[in-house]
């Protein structure tokens, strides 16, 4: 089954998934609530479903699929490049993740390994889930600093702040910078942002 608010997109699913002998497109859905209703009417061994759509998007879609129909194994086709996204899609049951512009031959795979129950997720995503989980990784103490640091103010003055040594600072900023991927303390301040791991 596809689940997709572009019309474009499930007719150039739908042509590629009709060429092969043991696949069939049994129902189409603009979105996570038609999708659900049409699961519960035509039981499809796999609903390949985007992530952003109206009304439901496709991590609510995919929460909903696992619990209420564990018969029907989900694949997330995304042109999303939020890692966190497809991360909760992960995380609440989608099997396969892909990205739209995926070979045909990699879809129609991973199409294939999800319905036998087996995890689909091309490398370049998991890299991404994984880089944003090692970020989510920071503890509140290494998030407080930075909290400061983005207030300006130095490792001493934070030292100060919350009654630790400077070197424990430093340690924990170092260790923040690892986490985020960066190589100074104004870039871990707006990776820590963007990523809405601070408020100031």
């Amino acid at each position: 089954m596809l689940v997709d608010d572009h019309v474009v997109v499930r007719m150039g699913l739908k042509a590629i998934i009709d060429l092969e002998n043991d696949l069939e497109v049994v129902g189409e859905a603009a979105n996570g609530e038609d999708a659900l209703k049409l699961i519960r009417q035509l039981k499809p061994d796999v609903a390949v479903v985007d992530l952003m759509m109206p009304k439901m998007n496709g991590v609510e879609t995919t929460s909903a699929i696992s619990q209420d129909f564990k018969n029907t194994k989900v694949l997330i086709l995304t042109s999303f490049s939020d890692s966190n996204e497809v991360g909760r899609a992960i995380a609440t049951g989608a099997l396969g993740v892909l990205a739209k512009d995926s070979s045909h031959a990699d879809i129609i795979s991973a199409i294939r390994e999800v319905a036998a129950g087996k995890k689909s997720i091309s490398p370049e995503i998991a890299a991404a889930v994984s880089d944003e989980e090692n970020t989510l990784q920071l503890s509140p103490r290494q998030i407080e600093i930075l909290h400061y640091a983005a207030k300006g103010l130095t490792n001493a003055d934070i030292s100060r702040v919350l009654g630790i040594g400077v070197d424990c600072v430093k340690a924990h900023m170092k260790t923040a910078f690892s986490r985020l991927g960066a190589s100074n303390r104004s870039e871990a301040v707006a990776i820590a942002l963007s990523k809405n791991l601070l408020k100031i």
